[in-house]
């Protein structure tokens, strides 16, 4: 139970890799809102969840940069404080560059950077007061570049780089920003192996450990260390949760 008594928020969680980290974060003790656009699976997560602690799901369309801090509130109102914002939405075109269109390369921007950033001004006031953590997801899409990822690589680069710059500006108030970097089977990946089959195997096989993450036990359980106070002194870190695809030493 590292997280008892803690409240965390998670982004995108009504399934895929998000869920996966709430499931997860619950399962240690954590009171969870799922946030996430799609109302129906949304509060199935949230049912399935509801088990193993406090869980509860807001519906909200992260593009929609007025809603964003009624999150906060939500929470606040819940669970009566912050402890960890987990921003793990993300939505992208799989396009190849020279076909990219400025407003393929917005819905990147607009369901992952602007929500993150914004979400991350509006808790910082609450979690200066927990002592709390932000923990956004970053991707080897963008640290290594991948055919048909240019907007949503390019969107999780400048998520990396918000995150250090928090890390350094929030670490004299308490507050640590730590970026996740998956590889999971997320329903994001298992579109783009029924897209590009052959583009998928030969990323497995790049994996040392020739297999994809589970969502929960190798995502979820690396997000509740970074949130627990195993990780006190841990903040401004990349942590590659990918098989060892992305070395980085």
């Amino acid at each position: 139970m590292l997280l008892k008594d803690q409240t965390a928020i998670v982004t995108g969680a009504a399934r895929g890799v998000a869920k996966g980290v709430a499931t997860a974060f619950v399962k240690a003790g954590a009171s969870v809102l799922i946030v996430d656009r799609e109302a129906e699976l949304g509060k199935a997560t949230c049912a399935e969840l509801a088990e193993f602690g406090p869980v509860h799901f807001m519906a909200v369309d992260l593009a929609d940069r007025d809603a964003l801090p009624g999150i906060i509130d939500e929470a606040l109102a819940r669970f009566g404080r912050l402890d960890t914002l987990v921003n793990a939405a993300q939505a992208s075109a799989q396009v190849m560059l020279a076909d990219m269109s400025i407003a393929a390369m917005n819905i990147a921007f607009d369901t992952g950077f602007w929500p993150t950033f914004l979400l991350m001004k509006a808790a910082f006031p609450h979690l200066v007061k927990s002592q709390g953590s932000v923990i956004n997801f970053g991707s080897g899409a963008g640290i290594e570049g991948m055919a048909t990822q240019a907007s949503y690589g390019a969107a999780k680069e400048a998520i990396r780089s918000l995150s250090k710059t928090a890390a350094v500006e929030w670490g004299e108030h308490g507050v640590r920003v730590n970026v996740i970097c998956p590889f999971a089977l997320s329903p994001g990946v298992e579109q783009w192996r029924m897209q590009f089959p052959e583009a998928f195997e030969g990323q497995i096989a790049k994996v040392p450990m020739r297999r994809i993450g589970d969502p929960e036990r190798d995502i979820g359980a690396s997000a509740v260390y970074l949130a627990s106070h195993l990780a006190a002194y841990v903040t401004g870190t990349t942590l590659m949760v990918d098989g060892g695809q992305t070395r980085r030493f």
